[in-house]
């Protein structure tokens, strides 16, 4: 399998939690404003991925576009 972290080339959000005793872990990169993060711990990802949803991803869009 490949590295799915998002990177500025291939942007975009990615959550990890391998088991259900496991803190999860994410990041995204936005592919709108190149805008980046990284989360650690369940709450801490919710809150990461809250983010990624109303503030870029599918929700940004550049200004010009």
């Amino acid at each position: 399998m490949s590295d799915l972290t998002p990177t500025p080339e291939s942007p975009g959000l990615h959550v990890a939690k391998p088991s259900p005793y496991a803190p999860a872990t994410g990041s995204y990169v936005c592919g709108g404003c190149d805008a980046a993060a990284t989360a650690h711990g369940d709450t801490a990802v919710q809150d990461l991925v809250q983010d990624y949803t109303n503030q870029h991803g599918p929700a940004h869009t550049r200004e010009g576009q």
